[in-house]
């Protein structure tokens, strides 16, 4: 079969409703300044999808910082790969400030958060060695386990049962080939909210000797003493021997790093291919990263503030009767019943009658007639915000329950 023609016919699980979804569910366009509202097809909308914990994206503190960087460097500097051509004195600041603030030996700057995690899995890990994951780790620790050239194992999510019995199977093949194990999990998983159990994980070390491997990306700037992570709030930060934090959150910019021991980041500069053979980030986005680094670091009000917000809503939420299972982050779940046409019709309802914007998660990510509202609170949220939301939630609730948002197709929203 000619490759286009397969294509052509089966669009995969995401694409194949495409041309009814594309620009309202889908690749829908925000616009106006960033922040808790903003505009969509025209109209105002409080939003609740933006990664932007602690309002850094648009804070005047922050704009000024990039906007002089780029003025002074343009966005072409450095011109090549760090190894060849693109080394400055800003990226090894910004990785050496990174390893103090998170309390490793050192780190690793990185371009992108999903290239940057899969690519650190892929170096670290051999054909003899063994990887043990969370069922629910992100996309790109999944990617990164493909890549893997060696068996991988994968337990039920925070199941402790389930990896014990995963760990010790991985235990049995590397005592056969030779291999280490490379156990990963999340510090803050970015759907249900619920951090990964990082504590319980590091107690097997003293049984079965494995490296722990930490994607912390919501958990960064968000959670722990001045934003330190999961680790740090969990008191095993110690344990964590990989942690992966990315800037596309609390950071609200475009970049990512791991940290670890000096020799494992040293190793990881030389042997990470994504990173050997793309260009180094713009100086303006790193230098603009150091600005946002400093405010997470001295300024504990924008978590003060964040976490305001997200008890508000998390607590009102539970008051007025709404699901929003185990969530021990600022990312906060709702969970409603219902198919996938009924959540079509929830969100035109929510977008159009009442200037809500939030995700909608449906099967595969949940199962099957579950509905998954998935609502980001940031420090510039109001309380205001918190209270028209759940308010219109309830409405919605109950019209979803009287069977008004049935249908067997998606919505119509042109």
């Amino acid at each position: 079969m000619d490759i286009f023609e397969k294509i052509k016919n089966n669009r995969g699980p995401l694409g194949q409703h495409s041309k009814e979804s594309h620009g309202y569910f889908t690749f829908p366009k925000l616009e106006g300044d960033i922040g808790a509202h903003m505009t969509f097809r025209g109209k105002p909308v409080l939003t609740w999808s933006l990664n932007n914990y602690l309002g850094l994206a648009n804070h005047p503190d922050v704009r000024k910082a990039d906007a002089e960087a780029a003025a002074q460097w343009g966005m072409a500097y450095p011109m090549g790969a760090r190894m060849m051509s693109g080394q400055t004195k800003y990226h090894e600041q910004l990785e050496q400030e990174l390893a103090e603030f998170m309390h490793k030996e050192d780190a690793f700057l990185l371009n992108f958060g999903y290239q940057g995690c899969m690519s650190a899995i892929e170096a670290l890990v051999g054909r003899h060695d063994v990887i043990v994951y969370d069922s629910e780790s992100h996309a790109c620790m999944v990617d990164g386990v493909r890549l893997h050239q060696g068996k991988r194992f994968v337990f039920q999510h925070n199941d402790m049962e389930s990896f014990e019995k995963m760990l010790n199977q991985a235990k049995r093949l590397t005592d056969q080939t030779g291999g280490g194990i490379l156990v990963m999990t999340e510090g803050v998983f970015g759907m249900a909210g619920d951090q990964g159990k990082l504590k319980e994980i590091a107690e097997f070390k003293k049984v079965i000797p494995f490296r722990l491997f930490v994607d912390d990306a919501h958990g960064f700037g968000s959670i722990g003493k001045d934003g330190r992570g999961a680790g740090d709030f969990q008191g095993v930060q110690d344990q964590i021997d990989v942690y992966f934090g990315t800037f596309a959150k609390a950071m609200a910019t475009v970049g990512a790093f791991v940290a670890s021991e000096e020799h494992v980041i040293e190793f990881l500069r030389y042997n990470m291919r994504s990173q050997t053979f793309a260009k180094a980030l713009p100086l303006p986005i790193v230098i603009g990263a150091l600005k946002r680094l400093d405010m997470i670091r001295t300024m504990p009000e924008l978590q003060d503030n964040l976490w305001n917000i997200a008890r508000a809503l998390q607590s009102g939420l539970r008051d007025a009767g709404f699901d929003i299972g185990h969530t021990n982050s600022v990312v906060t779940p709702v969970f409603l019943k219902g198919s996938l046409g009924e959540a079509t019709n929830v969100t035109v309802e929510l977008r159009e009658t009442y200037g809500i914007f939030c995700s909608i998660v449906v099967y595969p990510v949940v199962p099957k007639d579950v509905i998954m509202l998935r609502l980001i609170p940031t420090t510039v949220h109001t309380l205001e915000d918190v209270r028209f939301t759940i308010e219109c939630f309830s409405k919605v609730r109950e019209k979803l329950e009287a069977g008004e948002y049935k249908a067997e197709k998606i919505a119509s929203w042109g």
